[in-house]
């Protein structure tokens, strides 16, 4: 199960971030490639409890639908709906601005998420352990560099 925690897997990502060019064109969704690196940017934001978003679990994300998002051996699929506060879609979040300083943030975000620290809630799955906001940092952040194909 590939994580953050893992070495060779938070290399394996921080080197596909690196590779993003603002050449990238979405396979899928409504986001720009650099308006998808403002996203994930804000969302290692929002883990570290820098960004605040507003929380909307229910018991059945908290419980079941984190186990299936986090742990069974499926891709997240394409349309899965984000926090009011960081759709970059809806003109939200962090608005891009210049594309390699914004790409260096990100990838200074996704260096910094790997070390253990506090974290806030997950707006739908609650209180994560920190194994899980680990395997969670490289869900995410795999789900939208393959959006673009990197």
């Amino acid at each position: 199960m590939r994580t953050f925690a893992r070495p060779d897997d938070h290399a394996a990502i921080l080197r596909r971030l690196a590779a993003l060019t603002p050449g990238h064109t979405r396979l899928w969704g409504r986001m720009t490639v650099h308006q998808a690196v403002c996203h994930m940017a804000d969302a290692f934001r929002m883990a570290s409890g820098e960004l605040r978003v507003a929380g909307s679990a229910r018991l059945h994300q908290r419980t079941l639908v984190k186990w299936i998002a986090l742990y069974a051996p499926l891709r997240w699929p394409a349309g899965i709906p984000t926090s009011p506060e960081i759709d970059q879609t809806a003109l939200a979040g962090t608005p891009p601005g210049d594309f390699a300083a914004d790409l260096a943030a990100l990838c200074a975000l996704a260096h910094a998420a790997a070390v253990p620290g506090p974290r806030a809630l997950h707006p739908i799955f609650g209180s994560l352990s920190e194994a899980a906001w680990l395997r969670w940092a490289w869900l995410h952040t795999d789900h939208h560099l393959r959006q673009f194909g990197a």
